[in-house]
């Protein structure tokens, strides 16, 4: 792998803009391979909606469960994931069924297609999508070698990580505290910085932006999931629509409850002055 980027480097790069350009490409190359199980899911949401047959013995929905467990199993079986990460990822499945179960019976999304492995209203392979989510953090974070500046104490991170779940289920009859959490992650996370290598050389950028690109991403492909008819949304039943971007901020804050988990195994290192 080293051999290659070298060889390619030594080809390609005359000049800073050259370089830019080569950073940039390892960077895309990087978060592709580190969304390898979210992106694989994606994929089979889609297909499944345009090319799986009717009448199939085994409905897409349960395909889709065995799918992403052939998928996982493979990741770990040949190294892609750690079983350390796997463990934790478990975890944010469980943590993530647990909520769609909740979620459903309140009526604020659907699945649509009938199915056999499922609990409830809930069909097992959203679970997986979850997963996904904790997959793409654990990978990335050792893909690109994460460092941290001012990186808060984990009880801290791990005691916002719990209001923010409760936060998902209170605010059905408590007040919804969500704009006090977004206030919370900035005075948590305000000061740190991520340091990240997409090639040689280390580049940083504040942590809370961090969370809120990937929390883009995610919305970019739940529009994707819905147009797949994987789930549905009240606003989505008689034709799909894309989903709100208040769903951004849900997002966002999920998203850290997985970071929590993740930071859990990765720890975090001190950046250096000199990579």
């Amino acid at each position: 792998m080293h051999a290659a980027r070298a060889a390619l480097h030594a080809r390609w790069v005359r000049g800073p803009v050259s370089q830019a350009a080569f950073e940039f490409l390892a960077f895309g190359i990087k978060q592709a391979w580190a969304c390898l199980f979210g992106g694989a899911m994606l994929a089979l949401l889609v297909a499944t909606f345009l090319f799986y047959p009717e009448g199939a013995p085994v409905s897409r929905y349960d395909f889709l469960v065995l799918a992403a467990i052939a998928i996982q199993a493979i990741m770990l079986l040949s190294g892609l994931e750690t079983w350390e990460e796997a463990r934790i990822i478990l975890v944010f499945h469980i943590v993530g069924t647990l909520m769609e179960l909740f979620k459903t019976q309140a009526g604020s999304w659907i699945y649509p297609e009938e199915s056999f492995l499922r609990i409830g209203a809930v069909p097992l392979f959203s679970g997986f999508m979850y997963a996904a989510v904790g997959s793409y953090l654990a990978r990335v974070w050792r893909i690109f070698a994460f460092r941290f500046t001012h990186f808060p104490p984990l009880w801290l991170q791990g005691l916002l990580a719990a209001a923010i779940y409760v936060n998902f289920f209170a605010h059905h009859w408590l007040p919804d505290v969500r704009l006090t959490l977004f206030a919370a992650t900035l005075l948590i996370y305000g000061r740190s910085w991520v340091r990240f290598r997409p090639d040689v050389s280390y580049r940083r950028m504040p942590l809370v932006v961090g969370f809120g690109l990937v929390a883009l991403f995610i919305w970019f492909a739940e529009n994707l999931g819905t147009f797949a008819r994987a789930w549905a949304y009240p606003g989505q039943k008689d034709g799909w629509e894309m989903v709100s971007l208040a769903k951004l901020g849900s997002w966002y804050l999920l998203m850290i409850i997985s970071f929590v988990l993740v930071a859990t195994v990765h720890r975090a290192h001190p950046a250096r002055r000199k990579s």
